[in-house]
């Protein structure tokens, strides 16, 4: 059975949504489609139901996803170990949001595909605040991720680079604009001042921390997934955003918002790579681990007792 019909499967079974596995998996929906109907074939059953709004795992398909879940991670172990004893082979599952697949990873990539041709990186992108989540349940082995407030004990954060927390407006002007620029020489009104913030991860935790420290009750427009879409709607002036600089600058919206500082800055974020630490055992994750410290040079220290040994 092929192991890339079962990646299509799971990342179908997990969205429910063959538009929005389509464009994680960087394929086409006739694709995915072609896939899923391809393993119905083999399987002898229908493993999804389908109608005009929505789609549901078949009985069949909730026993198949543990039968796919199951046979790709088993695969996965035995790339790991064949690669172990001769040139490094197999698969790396890698999520992160789509500003990073361009800036942090694209050099991290470049360097580890010139080392390491034979093995393949399956790219899943989504909400960066998304990622620990997925590496602790196995979805997938590295994420690009904010470093968490609280880590669990078995995982390992590697940090590559540091990126303040900040507030951003619409460049055009605007009613929001007009608020903001009007309280330069005062405090701003946060009471009526529309906020754009995450709805969840280590950005809104940051940011939640500090409006209780700054005793301030906030007016919030919406919480939305992922930076990208809060660059999004405050470039359209619906309101003040928060988002890391990193993501603000590599946006192709950045002409079209503008940085402003308050009294009290936002902290800076540790942006880095999310693994279990029992997967860096692994010669493939610890390869990636290794050319990731050697591409962002300040992390090395952090890299140094976690993979020797590894990358033999």
């Amino acid at each position: 059975m092929d192991t890339r019909a079962l990646t299509v499967f799971l990342s179908v079974a997990e969205t429910l949504n063959f538009s929005r596995s389509a464009e994680k998996l960087h394929m086409s929906v006739s694709a995915v489609s072609r896939a899923i109907a391809r393993l119905e074939e083999e399987v002898g059953q229908p493993l999804l139901e389908r109608d005009r709004r929505s789609v549901r795992l078949s009985p069949a398909g909730r026993e198949f996803h543990d039968f796919a879940r199951r046979s790709l991670a088993q695969w996965q172990a035995l790339q790991r170990k064949l690669g172990s004893e001769g040139e490094l082979a197999g698969e790396v599952s890698l999520y992160c949001s789509v500003t990073a697949s361009h800036t942090l990873l694209a050099p991290i990539l470049a360097a580890f595909r010139h080392e390491y041709a034979a093995v393949d990186i399956m790219m899943h992108t989504g909400d960066q605040a998304d990622g620990v989540n997925r590496v602790l349940s196995g979805q997938d082995d590295v994420a690009v991720t904010i470093k968490p407030l609280h880590s669990p004990s078995r995982l390992e954060f590697l940090p590559l680079v540091e990126s303040p927390l900040q507030f951003f407006m619409p460049a055009a002007n605007c009613q929001v604009r007009d608020r903001v620029l009007e309280a330069r020489d005062g405090p701003l009104d946060w009471g009526v001042l529309p906020l754009i913030v995450p709805e969840r991860g280590t950005t809104k935790e940051l940011f939640d921390d500090w409006i209780r420290d700054q005793r301030i009750r906030p007016r919030i427009y919406a919480q939305v997934a992922g930076h990208e879409a809060i660059v999004a709607m405050v470039s359209l002036g619906l309101g003040v955003g928060i988002a890391p600089q990193l993501v603000i600058e590599s946006s192709g919206l950045r002409d079209q918002v503008e940085v402003f500082e308050v009294d009290a800055a936002l902290p800076s974020l540790s942006i880095g790579l999310a693994s279990l630490r029992q997967r860096l055992a692994s010669p493939l994750l610890g390869a990636l681990w290794r050319v990731a410290g050697q591409t962002y040079p300040g992390s090395s220290d952090t890299i140094a007792a976690l993979t020797q040994g590894y990358d033999q």
